[in-house]
Formats: structure tokens, sequence, C-alpha cells
């Protein structure tokens, strides 16, 4: 065993418990492992919330969305499909007509995001767990075409799916209207449509409405235009790549996103927010780290004869301030070790029972989503060891010069 580590471990386990450098010691140890725990809990609980809002995100938007570079819309040909299933990886293609719109049923009306899809849509299966009532059909089997609805929308129209005499109103502004009047039903192109199915996912999308694509391209005059493509691609396959693919072969006419590049700006927010909490939670480990240094420091005194001694037995000065670092590390890094061992101990309780719960009625998931990464952990351990020989290094330096002053 080394030589200083053997010291620093009989100066820790052989000091008198009563004694008041003692008492510093272990309130740095306790305030360094309840750091250490929070730390990790709090970066699990970041990390889940990220994974929570990817599983989101998968279970509405597409894995990569194909989009114009300039406007809202651009033509569609068969040349262009074909360009964009050549790519490998690219397994489903689903043609979207995507805009506001008005819908009416009964008396009620509201403002919708209406977004028409073609059958390919149905074969993704990516609302299949989001459904709460109805169907996921875009046509029965007399052709009749239906909606597929959100529960924000049923909520602020009261629709109701046995109600088969009513129809929702879908309503948009024709084209070339120079002055819109809202009582006028000149003004908007109008199209029934029956309610088939409603799914819930999170509020983002409670003002949607999927309809055929047929249906959405008659009633917004887009005549063969599309305003973007959604691909999915195959489980063995990455989006970044499938989709840093196909922007090479669809050139700059077209902007080519993945999932996560569509929600950037909420990932990034996640990320930050992470960081700073990361940061937060390091300087109350330096405050806690503190004790470490006024304990060493009266450890030093109290251990002056010892010090000299060691000189007059041959010891150097890297010695002693060897000694007296690996005394801080035994305090900072016991406390660190309970710290890790609850932490991570916490969220696996959570991740395998949920005892802390969302408390929200219209969450996807009952418990607090918590998700551990070896990378946090290793980063909690990174930032404890510069704390310790941060804090350890001035009282063990002087340690050194002072006996070796003592000894002169």
């Amino acid at each position: 065993m080394d030589l200083p580590y053997r010291i620093a471990k009989r100066y820790f386990f052989s000091r008198n418990k009563r004694s008041f450098i003692s008492l510093i010691a272990r309130i740095a140890m306790a305030g360094v492992g309840v750091g250490t725990m929070a730390m990790v809990v709090v970066l699990s609980v970041f990390n889940g919330m990220e994974d929570l809002n990817r599983k989101i995100f998968k279970t509405f938007d597409s894995d990569i969305r194909v989009m114009p570079t300039e406007g809202k819309r651009f033509n569609v040909s068969d040349s262009l499909l074909k360009a964009v299933r050549s790519v490998e990886g690219v397994k489903v293609v689903t043609q979207v007509i995507e805009d506001n719109a008005l819908a009416r049923y009964g008396n009620l009306q509201t403002i919708i995001r209406l977004k028409g899809v073609d059958e390919s849509y149905i074969t993704r299966g990516q609302l299949d767990s989001a459904l709460i009532e109805g169907s996921l059909k875009l046509y029965g089997s007399n052709g009749t075409p239906y909606a597929i609805i959100a529960e924000g929308v049923r909520n602020a129209l009261s629709i109701s799916l046995a109600e088969i005499l009513t129809p929702i109103e879908l309503l948009y502004p024709r084209s070339g209207t120079k002055t819109l009047n809202l009582t006028s039903s000149e003004a908007f192109n109008q199209i029934p449509i029956r309610p088939g199915g409603i799914f819930f996912i999170e509020t983002r999308y409670d003002d949607y409405i999927i309809a055929p694509l047929s249906i959405v391209e008659s009633l917004m005059q887009y005549q063969g235009q599309r305003s973007a493509l959604e691909v999915q691609t195959g489980p063995e396959f990455s989006e970044k790549k499938v989709s840093k693919a196909l922007g090479e072969k669809l050139g700059k006419d077209f902007l080519v996103k993945d999932r996560d590049a569509l929600n950037a700006d909420l990932l990034r927010a996640i990320r930050v927010e992470k960081l700073f909490v990361a940061v937060t939670l390091s300087l109350i480990i330096l405050v806690a780290a503190i004790n470490i240094f006024f304990s060493l420091s009266m450890l030093a005194i109290e251990k002056k004869k010892d010090v000299i001694m060691l000189y007059a037995l041959g010891a150097t000065p890297s010695l002693i301030r060897k000694i007296f670092l690996a005394e801080g590390a035994i305090v900072a890094f016991s406390g660190a070790l309970a710290g890790l061992i609850l932490g991570t101990g916490l969220c696996w309780l959570q991740m395998q029972y949920g005892f802390v719960s969302m408390g929200m009625a219209s969450s996807l998931v009952d418990a607090y989503p918590v998700k551990l990464i070896w990378g946090d952990i290793f980063f909690t351990g990174a930032i404890i060891v510069i704390i310790t020989v941060a804090v350890s290094y001035i009282p063990a330096r002087r340690a050194a010069e002072t006996g070796l002053m003592e000894r002169v």
C-alpha cells in the first residue's frame, strides 16, 4: 500500500471521535455525500425528461421530414418519390398537406391544425398507443372518409363519435379571396367529414385533425402540391445518417430534418437547464467541501510534531503534501461514494417502482421519468476529484512548509 495513503488512513481512523477536527471532517463528508446524491438524482431526472420528450415526439412526428427550402408547398412528382425511396434506410414515405383551418361541429367552431396524409400514415402505427376512442382509419369499408381527432379538438367542439348524423365541417379560405368576410360562406371552401377516432398525446398536439390527403388537397386547393414528405426509417438505421443521405440526394431545394432537429429548441432547452443545474450543484458540493480545507488546516497544526518527525526520518516535502492530499481524498471520496450509491439506488427504485408521481392526470406516464447514464456518474466523480484537489492542496502545502521551517 502507498505510504502517504497508509499514514492518511491512520490519521483518519485514529482521531478522537470527540475532537472538533473529526466533527468538521464528518460534516464535510456528509455535505459531499448529500451534494453528490442530489447531482446524480437531478441529472438522471433531466435525462428522463429528455427521454420522455423523445418518446412523445416519436408517437406523432415522423423520423425524417422533407420540406421545401422556400415557401410552404412544392410539387411532388414520381421521380421525386422514387429518389426518396431509393435512399438506403427509407421504409415508408407519406405525402403530407398541413396548414391551419377552421373546424365546425354543430354550433361550435375552433381553429385547428389540419393534416392531410395518405394511406401509408396508418401503416406507420405511430398513433396506436395514443388512441383513446374509436379507431385509426382514414376510410371506411364503403369508402367514407374519416378524421382522426385530437382530444383537445374533441373537447373544444364537444364531438361525439356516437352521433353519426352530425359531421365535422372543415373550412379553409379560398385562394384568390382578397377580403375575408367571416360571415360569408363564399369566403371558404367547405368539406364535411365524419370523426372516426380520438387520440391524446400531450397538449402541444391537442389542436390536430388528421384527414385523408385527397380531402385536404381538395379543401386547400393544393392541386398536386404537398407541404412535406414524412419518412419512416427502418429500425436498424440511424435517423441522422438517413437524413444526411436524403439531404445530399435531394439537393438545396429541400430542407431535410430528423426528429431531433425538428424539436431542437426544446431538447436544447433541457440540456441547457441540465448544465446550469450541474454547475449549481457543483458549487454546493464545493461549499460543503470547504470544510475539508478547515479540517486539513487544523489537522496540519495538530500533527506538526509528526511532520517534523517524518522529516527527521528522511521524508520530503512532496511526501508530506501527498499525505494531506490523501487525507482530503479519503474524506471527500467516502462521502462521494456514499452519495453515488444512495443516488443510483434512489434512481433505480424510481425506475422500478415509480414512487414519485408526475401529479398530472393528463401525463402519458404516472411516475416521474428517470434515466441513469454512466457518463453523468463519471462527470460527478470528476467534479469531486477536481474539488478535492482544489480544497486540499493549500493545507497540504502549508503543512509541508510549516514542518520544514520548524525542523530548520
